[in-house]
Protein backbone atom coordinates (compact mmCIF):
# COMPACT_ATOMS: atom_id res chain seq x y z
CA UNK A 1 0.00 0.00 0.00
CA UNK A 2 1.81 3.55 -1.21
CA UNK A 3 0.38 6.82 0.06
CA UNK A 4 -0.69 7.53 -3.42
CA UNK A 5 -2.71 4.68 -2.84
CA UNK A 6 -4.27 5.72 -0.10
CA UNK A 7 -4.53 9.22 -1.37
CA UNK A 8 -6.51 8.74 -4.40
CA UNK A 9 -8.36 6.28 -3.26
CA UNK A 10 -9.95 8.32 0.00
CA UNK A 11 -9.64 11.44 -2.37
CA UNK A 12 -12.14 9.72 -4.84
CA UNK A 13 -14.40 8.24 -2.50
CA UNK A 14 -15.04 11.68 -0.96
CA UNK A 15 -16.30 12.86 -4.57
CA UNK A 16 -18.44 9.72 -5.58
CA UNK A 17 -19.76 8.42 -2.23
CA UNK A 18 -21.81 12.38 -1.44
CA UNK A 19 -22.38 12.62 -5.40
CA UNK A 20 -23.53 8.24 -5.65
CA UNK A 21 -25.64 9.03 -2.10
CA UNK A 22 -27.30 12.57 -3.96
CA UNK A 23 -28.26 10.57 -7.02
CA UNK A 24 -29.98 7.70 -4.88
CA UNK A 25 -31.58 10.26 -2.89
CA UNK A 26 -32.78 12.07 -6.31
CA UNK A 27 -32.41 15.37 -4.67
CA UNK A 28 -33.44 17.94 -6.52
CA UNK A 29 -30.63 18.94 -8.28
CA UNK A 30 -29.79 15.35 -9.14
CA UNK A 31 -33.31 14.81 -10.29
CA UNK A 32 -32.60 18.29 -12.83
CA UNK A 33 -29.29 16.88 -13.85
CA UNK A 34 -30.81 13.37 -14.55
CA UNK A 35 -33.96 15.72 -16.95
CA UNK A 36 -31.15 17.48 -18.65
CA UNK A 37 -29.39 14.58 -19.98
CA UNK A 38 -32.66 12.60 -20.74
CA UNK A 39 -32.14 10.09 -18.01
CA UNK A 40 -35.01 8.92 -15.49
CA UNK A 41 -34.60 9.99 -12.25
CA UNK A 42 -34.75 5.20 -11.35
CA UNK A 43 -31.78 5.16 -14.34
CA UNK A 44 -30.26 8.06 -12.20
CA UNK A 45 -30.61 6.24 -8.98
CA UNK A 46 -28.56 2.57 -10.56
CA UNK A 47 -26.00 5.55 -11.59
CA UNK A 48 -26.24 6.74 -8.05
CA UNK A 49 -25.47 2.90 -6.73
CA UNK A 50 -22.64 2.69 -9.10
CA UNK A 51 -21.22 5.53 -7.89
CA UNK A 52 -21.52 4.32 -4.37
CA UNK A 53 -20.25 0.80 -4.75
CA UNK A 54 -17.35 2.18 -6.48
CA UNK A 55 -16.53 4.83 -3.34
CA UNK A 56 -16.57 1.49 -0.92
CA UNK A 57 -14.92 -0.69 -3.09
CA UNK A 58 -12.07 1.77 -3.66
CA UNK A 59 -12.03 1.92 0.30
CA UNK A 60 -11.83 -1.75 0.75
CA UNK A 61 -9.62 -2.17 -1.81
CA UNK A 62 -6.80 -0.19 0.68
CA UNK A 63 -7.30 -3.69 2.38
CA UNK A 64 -7.76 -5.99 -0.84
CA UNK A 65 -5.73 -4.43 -3.94
CA UNK A 66 -7.98 -6.30 -6.69
CA UNK A 67 -11.01 -5.02 -5.41
CA UNK A 68 -9.78 -1.42 -5.71
CA UNK A 69 -8.59 -2.07 -8.91
CA UNK A 70 -12.16 -3.41 -9.94
CA UNK A 71 -13.74 -0.29 -8.67
CA UNK A 72 -11.16 1.83 -10.10
CA UNK A 73 -11.56 0.46 -13.19
CA UNK A 74 -15.46 0.56 -13.00
CA UNK A 75 -15.67 3.86 -12.64
CA UNK A 76 -13.30 4.95 -15.08
CA UNK A 77 -15.59 3.16 -17.50
CA UNK A 78 -18.71 5.23 -16.02
CA UNK A 79 -17.12 8.15 -15.88
CA UNK A 80 -16.09 8.21 -19.53
CA UNK A 81 -19.46 7.44 -20.37
CA UNK A 82 -20.74 10.81 -18.44
CA UNK A 83 -18.27 12.67 -19.73
CA UNK A 84 -19.44 11.35 -23.74
CA UNK A 85 -23.15 11.48 -22.88
CA UNK A 86 -22.74 15.00 -21.65
CA UNK A 87 -21.08 15.95 -24.72
CA UNK A 88 -23.99 14.30 -26.96
CA UNK A 89 -26.18 16.29 -25.34
CA UNK A 90 -25.03 19.27 -26.26
CA UNK A 91 -22.88 20.40 -23.11
CA UNK A 92 -19.74 22.61 -23.55
CA UNK A 93 -16.66 20.49 -23.32
CA UNK A 94 -16.61 22.54 -19.82
CA UNK A 95 -19.79 20.75 -18.33
CA UNK A 96 -17.53 17.18 -19.49
CA UNK A 97 -14.46 17.97 -18.09
CA UNK A 98 -14.87 16.87 -14.32
CA UNK A 99 -16.36 13.28 -15.49
CA UNK A 100 -13.11 12.99 -17.73
CA UNK A 101 -10.98 14.18 -14.92
CA UNK A 102 -12.59 11.57 -12.99
CA UNK A 103 -12.24 9.25 -15.11
CA UNK A 104 -8.43 9.58 -15.22
CA UNK A 105 -7.93 10.05 -11.61
CA UNK A 106 -9.59 6.48 -11.41
CA UNK A 107 -7.38 5.27 -14.18
CA UNK A 108 -4.66 6.61 -12.50
CA UNK A 109 -5.68 5.09 -9.15
CA UNK A 110 -5.82 1.64 -10.99
CA UNK A 111 -2.61 2.04 -12.60
CA UNK A 112 -0.44 2.84 -9.33
CA UNK A 113 -2.28 0.17 -7.51
CA UNK A 114 -0.99 -2.46 -10.28
CA UNK A 115 2.49 -1.17 -10.15
CA UNK A 116 2.50 -1.21 -6.18
CA UNK A 117 1.61 -4.77 -6.72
Amino acid sequence: MTTAQTILAVTLSLVFLPLGLAKIAALPFMRQAAAHLGMSPGHYRVIGMLETAGAAGLLLGLATVPLGVAAAGGLTVLMAAAAVVHLRHGDPPGRALPAAVLALTAAVYAGVAIAAG
